[in-house]
């Protein structure tokens, strides 16, 4: 079974925004998610960030995240539509790993798992 996380839907923090504001239940979002150990990255877009996060930490998919362990939240970006949020995944997609980097660093220069301040506990 599966532990239930005290999680608060309704509010999140974007690093650059620095203060919670509200969170619609399904929010169009593009986000990026690093590995703890090989500096793996992903490319994501979810209408539910918590529970897209939570699917990733718990490895509930086989494919690429699961592979590399990579359940860390760096970066996210709420969008207006779901149809700009795909168009703006796969731009992202074909960066080059440095300019995936660059917008992490730019935005949470320690690289702390922005999943915590959504209100998921850390990660072990």
């Amino acid at each position: 079974m599966r532990p239930i996380f005290p999680v608060m839907p309704d509010l999140f923090r974007h690093p650059q925004c620095g203060s919670f504001g509200r969170m619609r239940e399904r929010e169009p979002c593009v986000y990026l998610l690093a590995s703890g150990f090989n500096g793996a990255l992903y490319v994501g877009v979810t209408s539910n960030l918590i529970g897209r996060i939570i699917q990733h930490r718990d490895g509930n998919f086989d494919g690429f995240t699961k592979r590399y362990d990579i359940k860390y939240l760096m970066w996210f970006d709420m969008i207006d539509t779901m149809e700009a949020a795909f168009a703006s995944e796969k731009r992202m997609k074909k960066w080059p790993r440095d300019w995936k980097k660059n917008l992490i660093e730019r935005d949470n220069p320690h690289w702390r798992d922005l999943a915590v301040d959504l209100g998921l506990p850390p990660l072990a």
